[in-house]
Order: C-alpha cells, then structure tokens, then sequence
C-alpha cells in the first residue's frame, strides 16, 4: 500500500493506493492521526487507486469521520470504484459520507 498526504491546499488529500489490508491499516491509521493533529477543516480520502480495504481500513475511515465531526470538520471520498466501492456499499459507508468528483472540487466549493 502506499499513502500520501498533501497539505499544501487549504483541503487535505489523502491518497491510498493499493491494497488497504489489515497489515496496512495500522500506517493508514498513523498516518490519519498525523493529518488530524493539524485540525484541517477538510479532509478528503483519495482511493481511486485504491484495490481493496479491509474491515480494518474501514474503521480507521470511521474514526476519522467521527474526530473531524467533533471538530467541526468534515471528511469526504473520492475515487470509489471496483471492489472498493462495493466493499464501501455493502458496509454502508457510502451513505456516512460526502463523495466528490475530485479532492479539487472542495477547494472551489467551500
């Protein structure tokens, strides 16, 4: 799995590619923690390389949501396509948060 973040937009963008395993759910989660220590307003989940994710991947995707909700904040997705999104659909994710077109289309709608 690979994990980037980019902070240099008043958004933050969190692009996971890859598989979003168990094994990998951990540096997703450390890494989602780092990002929420900076209070951003908006956080957006890239997974439009994204393969798979595991229940486990999932519940950091949860916990996120949940702090950034607390905060005032707000987390959305973009990119949800194949098994990622049918994994998103089946568990009911889809419906607990905001998709967009794309992590530049929050910048232009704020």
């Amino acid at each position: 799995v690979r994990i980037v973040t980019d902070t240099t937009h008043p958004t933050f963008v969190t692009s996971v590619s890859g598989r979003l395993d168990s094994a990998a759910a951990a540096e997703f989660e450390r890494q989602v923690q780092e990002v929420l220590a900076k209070s951003p307003e908006k956080l957006v989940f890239d997974f439009s390389e994204l393969s798979y994710i595991s229940s486990a991947g999932l519940r950091v995707v949860l916990d996120a949501g949940r702090t950034l909700r607390t905060h005032g904040g707000d987390l959305l997705i973009t990119g949800l396509d194949g098994m990622a999104r049918e994994i998103f659909e089946l568990s009911g994710f889809l419906a607990l948060f905001r998709q967009v077109a794309s992590a530049h289309d929050v910048d232009a709608r704020v």
